[in-house]
């Protein structure tokens, strides 16, 4: 008896936030879907935000994560719908109307942080600039790994994606992705529903957003269009580059730097 009331003690522990440096769980979202999520570490919260094909297991192998958690952080991590633990819904309309980015303006919501910083990388940044217009409880952000193309409803990199995923296009070039997403037991249909219904955010939505935002890429990535183009639109935005290509860049030990250089400045012109 002793026994099972320590395990049902440690579970509990575990899965209830806000009672230990780490916790893990599932959090309900807006339309019953879980998505799962983490917390690890003390002091300031910033979310997280993976890319595509990826999961929140992707930040514990950066160099960013363990600094995060070093230099004061609570790190929230979380799956996004269609990925890791999270449910993966095979309706493309769960995907559509921001249903990503409500689901971590909830999880932040029902974690009881009242202001937050955020970070996005690749895929992660297009979720996180929705959250940028639709949540005013974001304190400061970093758009990692992203250009300007996004901004492009009818964006052709998406679109290609999509067809691909879909089954109804063949491009030799994205073979290697579809090998992936099959060797690693990717939900192929929930990742097609990603990009059928990925969102964008446009050039004066973002010209409208008050808080200051970094924006940071490898100096060899040009996958998403321009990095430099996309921080012009932004009202107080810092530009920088590091050295790598788009898959690496997020781990590296510059990428982190500039990131948590960025979160201890001011970021914001004197009065």
């Amino acid at each position: 008896m002793r026994i099972l009331l320590c395990n049902l003690l440690l579970y509990f522990a575990i899965r209830l936030p806000g009672q230990a440096d780490s916790s893990s769980g599932y959090f309900i979202s807006f339309d019953k879907t879980r998505i799962y999520f983490e917390t690890h570490g003390k002091g300031k919260p910033i979310l997280l935000i993976h890319g595509f094909t990826s999961n929140a297991e992707t930040w514990k192998k950066t160099n960013l994560y363990a600094e995060l958690i070093k230099n004061g952080y609570k790190v929230v991590l979380a799956d996004l719908r269609g990925s890791g633990r999270s449910d993966k819904p095979h309706e493309a309309k769960a995907y559509a109307f921001d249903a990503e980015a409500k689901d971590l303006i909830a999880l932040m919501k029902y974690l009881k942080f009242k202001l937050y910083d955020a970070l996005g990388y690749s895929r992660g940044s297009i979720i996180l600039s929705r959250m940028m217009v639709l949540d005013d409880h974001i304190n400061k952000s970093i758009l990692g790994g992203m250009g300007a193309d996004f901004t492009n409803p009818d964006w052709p990199r998406r679109d290609l994606f999509y067809h691909v995923l879909a089954g109804d296009t063949i491009v030799a070039d994205l073979k290697p992705m579809l090998d992936r997403i099959k060797e690693s037991n990717l939900d192929r249909m929930a990742l097609c529903n990603q990009q059928k219904e990925q969102p964008s955010t446009s050039r004066v939505e973002l010209s409208q957003v008050k808080i200051p935002v970094l924006v940071i890429s490898g100096d060899e990535d040009k996958d998403n269009g321009s990095s430099l183009e996309l921080s012009k639109m932004l009202r107080y935005s810092t530009y920088k580059t590091v050295p790598g290509k788009h898959s690496g860049t997020q781990f590296s030990v510059p990428f982190a730097k500039e990131v948590i250089e960025f979160l201890r400045a001011n970021n914001l012109p004197k009065a």
